[in-house]
């Protein structure tokens, strides 16, 4: 029973030290760690978390948080730092995949919209060839007749024995929609807990 009781003091005293956690906040490891963020299905930040939605916050007061953001999300780095905008973005994962291009930490890109353009488009072709006959005729086949007439008794689109029809630009040049489906839940930054110590 002693040596029992004597190793759990040991187990205390090897614990890391942590900043006391404020009444109702707790994570996988106890205090969450200072700059962890969570992600929430509800919409009011927890104590000692705000939201992740770019606000400026006074470096005089959030010390902790700077020294592990600096100016990465925006900020002047003097008076003030930004906080990473997560409202209506997806977070991405910092480094390079194989095969896949390098981001940088606090990069943003991406479009809820695209609009393509022609150099866009897989190459391809719109072509018809068209047979000239000096008389229209009334017939089923395509052969020795007319795609359409002008009203002159010549061809709309061709003026040879062997032109194409040339397709013409097409499309409103209206963007379309470029999202995967989706649930929204909100994110939080933790202001309070223990200064994530490097490994």
């Amino acid at each position: 029973m002693q040596a029992l009781f004597g190793r759990r003091l040991l187990a205390k005293a090897a614990a890391p030290a942590r900043i006391a956690s404020p009444a109702g906040v707790s994570s996988s490891a106890g205090s969450p760690f200072v700059g962890e963020i969570i992600m929430a299905a509800f919409n009011f930040a927890p104590h000692g978390y705000v939201r992740c939605d770019g606000q400026l916050l006074p470096l005089s007061q959030n010390t902790a948080l700077f020294a592990l953001l600096g100016t990465t999300y925006g900020g002047n780095g003097q008076s003030n730092f930004a906080l990473p905008n997560l409202n209506g973005r997806v977070p991405l994962g910092a480094g390079q995949g194989p095969g896949l291009s390098y981001y940088d930490l606090g990069q943003t890109g991406g479009s809820d919209a695209v609009t393509l353009l022609p150099t866009e488009m897989p190459a391809h072709s719109h072509t018809m060839a068209l047979s000239y006959s000096q008389s229209l005729g009334n017939t089923a086949s395509p052969e020795n007749a007319y795609l359409a007439s002008n009203g002159a008794g010549r061809p709309q689109y061709a003026a040879t024995s062997t032109a194409y029809m040339a397709s013409g630009a097409t499309g409103s040049a209206q963007p379309h929609n470029n999202m995967q489906p989706y649930q929204v839940l909100a994110y939080y930054i933790a202001v309070q807990g223990i200064f994530p110590p490097r490994s």
